[in-house]
């Protein structure tokens, strides 16, 4: 027999040898997960539970055979029958089974990605959509929003207003699409990837079905359940017979963390795992809240945050790891001179850490562009996960093409660029025109370019650039005045995305006195990367793709707003609440060293200039004794910044006031500063009728409070259900009414 109690620490005990019944795992960050899941099938299968009883759902193959596989080690012997996988494998076994009653016997193919996208565009073609519209999405990107749609359970419609809201002209024609490629599916027996979840779901609503895979299926668990989506919640619910009034005992065991719900774009949504000790009466709640990974100082800030949630399971993680560096909070003047900070810091760090167990990270792939140019620049090599490094991307080669021209004119690679964005132009034809053009013949270049007078005004336009100060950042402002307007045909499916990203070199150009060497440095890439020298890079990640990794050190930029949390977040509460569990999971993957990188300014092209801006809402809610505050000076000198000086916990207002504690912005906005039950909830029929006494009683020119803002005054009432109010400090924002109490 396994000693589980010498193996395991109080908490995972407590969850490793529950008996029968539904039972919530909070499984805090670094707080042994997958030992405890691991231990749990072990003492099932030691406790009497056939292992062809056991159901083991994860979010990917390769999870749920390592689980089998160390359990199956423990017990000395095999676990041959227990069924462990994604809820989609599973959902495949079960419809081969008992397959959708519409095919009427007849046998049903899975579809590929491939096939999806074949089908899709098939669909397309027989509806003549698209054609000659070089602004309609590709194919991808339609199967990618059907997909999305049908995930979230939303209409399409508002689908693309939230997420692709410059594609919405085309909304008739895509729904069109999704309709056709629904039934073209149903006419040819295929099923997709999200068909499996909502077939499987229809083939449990048959209750003698159910009932024949709960007798199967004795004992559930699933794993990262704050990842589900909503039918992947009602299934696991079917499953368990947790609305079946004569169903056997509801034996789910469901492990996460509500603190780590980030994949809302996916559409998981953390209201499952909030609401699981609702769908499952009587279920046990059991925390894990001792950290293996973290330092107490990194714990402290992790903690700060999740007592500020608007709703979650309260809890506190610990760590025996008492000693360790202070969490740092460094100032730049600018995000510019962020990148050298950071650059600086990690030669540091390079003293006691290897490469690959530092990482920098961001919300968004393109906050990292300043740094990637001073990395290369300083020879430090690195790795980016999630998004492109900034000069692979193609509409920045695409900019570059016409700065290379600018340089030499007989740059052929350049040319080929820059003609390919124009229709009709192959790699034979480019030839052809660039020999034309480099012939300095007026008149055969004219004949040549006949066809192609666009190509030949960038030409003009080109050389128009010569004769200008060659002012690096000057002339690409100049480019992208040029390039904007194709990025619409160009790039259909994500344009808006593109140029927000390539806005940002014109500020990286600035730091440059001359055009050729911005260029040169762009393409000075590190050799081609070999797979196995991972060790001595650095990792440059999106925090999303950090999730479920760890490093010694790690550094966090950008900690503005409008960059973290992102300015679409702050409209919309639960928005708001998912940038909070995503600056966690930031924090929460260092295990000795965390830096926290705020900005004094940074660059707006929509400005013409650099704007100053506010810190993150997420450090202004720290008190001043959790981290230690280095502000930069001119000349890049840090100082330290003693703790009664810090401004962390608030910003002052012009008249004076402090900004209030969070925990009483969280009272006013209808949130209890103290868990009710397992967690606090918000009362949705007290927020309604709070909305409503808001929205009678607004008015231009009162004062009304936000949560996160502070004092501000209406400027206009915006029906439905929204306010345009200025916040001093913060300018003019929208919001809901029901986010507002007014004065």
């Amino acid at each position: 027999m396994i000693d589980y109690a010498a193996a395991l620490n109080e908490a995972q005990y407590e969850a490793v040898t529950c008996g029968d019944g539904p039972v919530l795992v909070v499984a805090c960050a670094g707080s042994g997960k997958t030992r405890t899941i691991v231990y749990r099938l072990a003492w099932l299968a030691e406790h009497g539970i056939a292992p062809q009883s056991i159901l083991l759902l994860t979010f990917t193959r390769k999870a749920a055979q390592e689980m089998l596989r160390r359990a199956a080690t423990l017990l000395n012997q095999g676990l041959s029958g227990a069924q462990g996988g994604t809820f989609h494998s599973f959902a495949y076994g079960a419809l081969r089974t008992s397959p959708p009653t519409w095919l009427n016997g007849r046998i049903f193919t899975l579809m590929d990605s491939q096939n999806i996208n074949d089908a899709v565009k098939h669909c397309k073609d027989t509806l003549k959509l698209g054609r000659n519209d070089r602004s309609f999405p590709k194919t991808q990107t339609i199967a990618g929003l059907l997909s999305k749609a049908r995930n979230k359970e939303l209409p399409l419609a508002e689908i693309l207003e939230r997420e692709a809201f410059h594609l919405l002209p085309h909304l008739n024609s895509l729904e069109q699409l999704e309709t056709a490629y629904i039934t073209w599916r149903r006419e040819k027996c295929l099923l997709d990837y999200d068909d499996l979840l909502f077939e499987l779901e229809t083939l449990l609503n048959n209750p003698e079905t159910a009932a024949s895979l709960r007798r199967r299926f004795t004992h559930i668990l699933v794993d990262e359940y704050q990842d589900t989506n909503r039918v992947q919640a009602r299934i696991v619910r079917l499953l368990g017979g947790a609305d079946v009034v004569d169903a056997p005992d509801c034996n789910v065991m469901a492990v996460g963390d509500e603190a780590q719900s980030i994949y809302a774009f996916r559409g998981a949504t953390v209201r499952n795992i909030l609401d699981f000790p609702n769908f499952f009466p009587g279920t046990r709640v059991i925390r894990l809240e001792e950290n293996y990974r973290s330092t107490k100082p990194v714990l402290d800030v992790a903690n700060s945050l999740l007592a500020y949630a608007a709703e979650s399971f309260r809890k506190k993680l610990f760590t025996r790891l008492e000693d360790g560096e202070a969490v740092r909070l460094v100032v730049p003047l600018s995000d510019m001179s962020e990148a050298a900070l950071v650059v600086r810091r990690i030669r540091e760090l390079l003293n006691i850490c290897l490469p690959h167990e530092i990482a920098v990270l961001f919300r968004a792939g393109f906050h990292s562009y300043h740094l990637e140019m001073a990395l290369q620049h300083a020879g430090i090599p690195f790795r980016k996960y999630g998004g492109l490094r900034y000069s692979e991307a193609a509409h920045v080669k695409d900019v570059i093409a016409y700065a290379r021209l600018v340089i030499n004119p007989l740059d052929m690679p350049a040319f080929a660029r820059v003609a390919a964005l124009h229709s009709g132009i192959g790699p034979k034809t480019a030839q052809k025109l660039h020999l034309a053009l480099t012939t300095l013949d007026e008149q055969a270049m004219s004949r040549s370019f006949a066809r192609f007078p666009d190509l030949l005004d960038d030409m003009h336009f080109i050389t128009h650039l010569q004769t200008m100060p060659q002012n690096p950042a000057d002339i690409l402002a100049a480019v992208l005045e040029r390039y904007f307007p194709k990025m619409e045909t160009l790039y259909p499916d994500d344009w808006p995305r593109r140029r927000q990203g390539l806005e940002e070199i014109i500020h990286m150009a600035s730091g440059y006195a001359a055009l050729d060497m911005f260029v040169a440095d762009l393409a000075l890439e590190s050799p081609e990367e070999d797979e196995n020298d991972g060790e001595n890079r650095i990792v440059l990640s999106t925090i999303h793709s950090a999730k479920g990794l760890e490093w010694r050190a790690v550094l966090i930029l950008d900690l503005v707003e409008d960059r973290f949390p992102s300015r679409h977040a702050l409209a919309r509460e639960d928005d708001f609440e998912e940038e909070r569990r995503l600056m966690y999971v930031a924090c929460t993957r260092a295990r000795r060293h965390l830096d926290l990188y705020a900005p004094s300014s940074i660059y707006s092209r929509a400005e013409r200039g650099t704007l100053y801006v506010n810190r993150s809402p997420f450090l202004r809610e720290l008190a001043p004794e959790l981290v230690e505050t280095w502000v930069e000076g001119y000349g890049g000198r840090l100082s330290r910044r003693a703790a009664t000086e810090q401004a962390v916990g608030g910003v002052p207002f012009s008249d004076g006031a402090a900004r209030p504690a969070c925990a009483d912005l969280n009272s006013a906005a209808g949130f209890s500063a103290e868990p009710a039950g397992h967690f606090q909830i918000r009362d949705d029929k007290s927020a309604e009728n709070a909305a409503s006494r808001n929205r009678d009683r607004a008015s231009a020119g009162m004062r009304c409070r936000h949560r996160i803002f502070g004092t501000g005054k209406v400027i206009k009432e915006l029906p439905p259900d929204k306010m345009q109010v200025y916040f001093p400090g913060f300018g003019l924002k929208v919001i809901l009414s029901e986010y507002l109490n007014f004065e």
